[in-house]
């Protein structure tokens, strides 16, 4: 019978060693990576330096520069020890197809099938060890045939249960508590017979006629320990004997259940083996007895791996170093389709994109391209690469090109048309082609920038200065659903500007605004518009308003509305223009 063998991989240190390999030998000393926790600093790693101090994870920064006054202090970037174990995951699938982060500071690799090829189990470990020594990080492994008892063994291997209480209060302790689980039952009754199962080292004696499992109130196996060669590496099917002296915490329990536990006399995962398993779960939750049966392999808990995301880029080494433009568009020219097939394989398109020029003399010169649209035609990417290639400074020559997509989105296929679909598209493309309107987009934002193209979509509201909104062009589509006004509206509106007037609602035959006499010689309304009371606009507390279309003496359509006061003083005021 085959056994999954799963291995756990720890970095302790994981944070601190990777601000020492930044540091690239800059950093002596005592160092912790402290983070903000309830507006208190608190250690969230050490190097091993600061180990050796007394110092530990979890304190408080004060307390830790009371201690260790040398204490070298940087604040955690979590993104930055995010990305780094990224980087360890694809440096462990080497080993393993199956490698899934495990926390913040640890991997989980599934080497079922795998180990043969590198020698054997031991011979895998002592290489991953190494390895990991040459990069400068410290590690702890755990290999079993499951999740929970890799990880057990990873952090827990050779730990000592510590007791919760000591002196008088655990001789007080009730017997049956501290009672351990593993007691061979002898038969009662040769009728009955009894044999032996599992390795000689975890026999149990289970019943003829009644071989029912552990978790389903069969006899608890037999936890004997391992020796301390293999302390790391459970041996398939042995998982019982490799964890039973570990302590309760080595199943991921919560801190107030393993205090708990161990206010009990229930300090060793060998101690929960015998229990009945409705009593721990009546007074411990069922989170118990799942930890327990995943650490057993009696539940599932699979490795699932995080799907490699592609990766776009082009490379091209030249012979010699060139400065020259069309020297540069010449490489382009190579690399663009080689990166556009890529991209047409995957039914994705380029939507930025960045050009790296590595110089001779160690410099690497960089521009980015951002698209109107996704696409993958090499026509059309490299007029708009051509455009930018003046912000390369060639230096003393230029001996290596590099392109790598920054964003890509899916580009659908499209269905083949008939005569007749053909002839429509046709139509429509000659009524307004959007392909060319995004190209033109595209052009203008390689020059000016995509931010500064906006367009206009409709917003449904009866407020007239936001029935619109600002989108950039390059990241929304034209809008086609614009509402039609209910009465017409001014081609220009602006903020209110007041008009002098007479102060009642009857429209004025002469009035005064921007410092000139106007005479009224049409005039079209009025139209109440009133304000959202479920909002609070500044703009509308002079309450609800009565628009006018007017007409003036020298022909200027103006918007006018009269303001019927509401928290400010009513009166005439000036919005828009119609020309």
């Amino acid at each position: 019978m085959s056994h999954r063998r799963i291995l756990s991989l720890w970095f302790p240190r994981l944070g601190a060693e990777r601000v020492l390999r930044d540091a690239r030998g800059g950093l002596t000393g005592p160092l912790a990576i402290v983070e903000e926790v309830s507006n208190r600093q608190v250690i969230s790693a050490l190097n091993q330096v600061a180990e050796d101090a007394g110092l530990h994870r979890g304190q408080g920064l004060r307390d830790a520069h009371a201690i260790c006054a040398q204490l070298i202090v940087r604040s955690r970037n979590l993104s930055a020890e995010t990305g780094f174990l990224a980087a360890l995951r694809r440096w462990s699938g080497q080993f393993s197809p199956w490698v899934a982060e495990d926390g913040s500071d640890g991997l989980v690799l599934d080497l079922t099938g795998c180990a043969h090829l590198f020698g054997g189990e031991e011979a895998l470990l002592a290489r991953i060890e190494a390895d990991c020594g040459a990069m400068g990080l410290s590690l702890q492994m755990g290999l079993a045939d499951s999740l929970g008892a890799a990880w057990a063994l990873a952090r827990f291997a050779g730990a000592a249960p510590e007791p919760s209480r000591s002196g008088a209060a655990i001789d007080q302790e009730a017997r049956a508590t501290r009672a351990r689980a593993a007691v061979p039952v002898q038969p009662k009754s040769s009728s009955l017979g009894y044999v032996q199962k599992g390795h000689p080292r975890n026999q149990v004696l289970i019943q003829k006629g009644k071989q029912r499992h552990w978790t389903r109130g069969g006899l608890a196996p037999q936890t004997a320990a391992l020796p301390p060669d293999i302390a790391r590496i459970a041996p398939p099917g042995q998982n019982y004997g490799a964890l039973a002296s570990l302590p309760v915490a080595a199943l991921r329990l919560e801190a107030a259940t393993v205090a708990q536990l161990n206010r009990l006399g229930l300090r060793r995962i060998g101690d929960l083996l015998g229990q009945p398993r409705a009593s721990l779960a009546r007074r411990f939750g069922r989170g118990l007895v799942l930890r327990l049966d995943q650490a057993m392999g009696a539940a599932p808990e699979p490795v699932s791996p995080q799907r490699v995301q592609d990766h776009f880029a082009a490379r091209l080494s030249l012979p010699e170093p060139i400065g020259l433009k069309e020297d540069v568009l010449a490489g382009l020219e190579r690399m663009l389709p080689r990166l556009c097939a890529r991209l047409e394989d995957r039914g994705k398109g380029l939507r930025a994109l960045r050009l790296e020029a590595h110089r001779v003399d160690q410099d690497v010169q960089m521009l980015s391209l951002t698209l109107a649209r996704p696409s993958r035609d090499p026509a059309r990417i490299l007029p708009l690469l051509e455009m930018k290639l003046e912000e390369i400074d060639a230096g003393y020559g230029i001996e290596m090109l590099r392109l790598e997509a920054l964003l890509v989105e899916p580009i659908h296929a499209r269905t083949q048309a008939g005569p007749l679909q053909a002839g429509a598209a046709a139509e429509a493309r000659r009524g307004g082609d959007e392909s060319a309107l995004e190209d033109l987009v595209g052009r203008l934002g390689a020059r000016v920038g995509l931010d500064q193209i906006t367009r206009l979509h409709p917003v449904d509201t009866h407020i007239p200065e936001k029935t619109a909104k600002v989108l950039s062009a390059a990241w929304s589509e034209p809008a086609t659903d614009w509402p039609v006004a209910p009465h017409p509206r001014p081609l220009l509106l602006w903020q209110p500007e007041l008009v002098h007037a007479p102060l009642h609602p009857r429209l004025p035959a002469r009035f005064r605004w921007r410092g000139r006499d106007w005479d009224l010689a049409e005039a079209q309304g009025p139209e109440r518009i009133a304000p959202q009371w479920w909002l609070e606009d500044p703009n509308w507390r002079s309450g609800v308003r009565d628009y006018w279309v007017v007409v003036t003496g020298s022909g200027a359509r103006l918007w006018l509305f009269f303001a019927h006061g509401g928290a400010l003083s009513p009166g005439w005021f000036c919005q828009g223009s119609f020309a």
